[in-house]
């Protein structure tokens, strides 16, 4: 559903600076309790030894992704006929509502509802955000549209995650949670003023939008998102030890470490909509390559301080670049479901989320040393591009283009 008036440059800037602010509060609320956690945990369990009150306060983390697993779905199925301005609107409201319950709720379990429901709009958020975006940018940059709307992500892990992170050590926790949710109480006020007015799609319902599902393609994009992506996850989430046990570099220096792989999302994501809208099978396939070769330097020279900045940046660069790519991909092959298959995207990343940690924990635990989770991350890539593959011959064999400026042809699950 396109704009019904063109917009001025300047009014479409604010706009996509507008859906760019929610994506940064999202970064932020989802993150910054893995530097706080021995803050909570001491605060909402103090009867616990340390490592078993932080082990539980890991929960938090855990209850958001499932937050966005459940809600990206079922709220992107449900609400794609609504007008996007309004819902987009009433999302931003949710987020500041419950990150507002998430600092303010005195026990450990009533936390942990409100991080479920935090993480209730996180994809419905990002996926009608993406729909809009590749509106307002016009034809043929709808990954550039997708990559404004992401980067307001990848910039929470380089500046805003530290800075509350820093900001809740010096205070409170939940200081932390009130400043993430005056970030969702700006982007409701930005969203008022600067969004345009577009219509939803008035024909949807839920049933069809759930008819993605039914599609074979929409079901390879999503497992090469969330097993792709899990490779990632299995390296950022033990980037502090692969600093401190294998670089051998202090505690203080993690930071640094974490900025560099921020960086490194950050230009990723924006070359990535670029590229995407040059080819959205060409853009997957080179930054699966890339990606591919940063996990290979990183095991081989991640014990040189150098190598190691050297090797997370390219990791962040290359899982970035996929990110919208992915996502372009997964409303290409949506068919009529676009709302559901822009949102799904993110569930998928959660999932992958989990799936990397796990693994990469479990890697540890046998007592194969911090460079396993990078193998393991390796490890994660080979079927991740065998699925893309798979859905590339698909497509070819079904007659759709391949290079990713038109949409492919629906492929049912029954498909010979």
């Amino acid at each position: 559903m396109t704009l019904a008036t063109p917009l001025s440059p300047a009014r479409v800037r604010l706009a996509l600076l507008a859906l760019a602010v929610g994506g940064f509060g999202i970064g932020c609320t989802e993150f910054v309790v893995l530097g706080l956690l021995p803050n909570i945990a001491h605060d909402l369990l103090p009867t616990l030894s340390t490592d078993a009150a932080n082990a539980k306060a890991g929960l938090l983390a855990s209850a958001y992704a499932l937050g966005v697993v459940v809600g990206a779905p079922t709220i992107a199925a449900f609400a794609a006929r609504f007008p996007r301005k309004q819902l987009l609107v009433v999302l931003a409201a949710a987020f500041t509502f419950f990150t507002i319950l998430s600092a303010v709720l005195p026990s450990f379990e009533l936390v942990l509802g409100a991080r479920f429901l935090a993480g209730l709009p996180h994809g419905a958020y990002f996926g009608i955000a993406a729909l809009v975006a590749a509106d307002l940018m016009g034809p043929g940059k709808r990954g550039a549209g997708v990559a404004f709307v992401l980067v307001g992500l990848t910039i929470a892990n380089v500046v805003g995650v530290p800075l509350i992170t820093f900001l809740g050590q010096a205070t409170s926790w939940r200081v932390s949670y009130l400043a993430v949710a005056g970030v969702f109480a700006l982007t409701l006020v930005m969203l008022l003023c600067f969004l345009p007015l577009q219509a939803g799609n008035p024909a949807a319902t839920m049933k069809r939008e759930l008819a993605a599902f039914g599609r074979a393609q929409v079901w390879l994009a999503l497992l090469t998102g969330a097993v792709g992506f899990g490779g990632f996850f299995a390296v950022y989430t033990y980037v502090a030890p692969l600093t401190t046990n294998v670089a051998h570099l202090p505690a203080a220096v993690v930071p640094f470490s974490l900025v560099a792989l921020g960086v490194g999302m950050t230009t990723g994501n924006l070359f990535g909509g670029w590229f995407a809208d040059r080819g959205v099978v060409r853009a997957i396939f080179v930054f699966f390559g890339v990606f591919a070769a940063s996990l290979i330097e990183l095991i081989v020279t991640s014990h040189w301080p150098v190598g190691l900045f050297i090797g997370v940046f390219l990791v962040g660069f290359a899982t970035s670049g996929l990110s919208p790519a992915i996502q372009t991909r997964l409303m290409d092959v949506a068919g009529d479901s676009q709302t559901l298959g822009a949102a799904a995207n993110h569930s998928a990343l959660n999932i992958g989320n989990s799936l990397g940690a796990s693994l990469g924990g479990l890697v540890i635990a046998a007592g194969f040393g911090y460079v396993a989770p990078v193998w393991v991350g390796l490890g994660l890539w080979v079927p991740g591009i065998l699925l893309f593959s798979a859905s590339v011959i698909l497509q070819h064999k079904r007659g759709g283009t391949i290079d990713g400026s038109h949409r492919s042809p629906i492929v049912p699950l029954n498909a010979e």
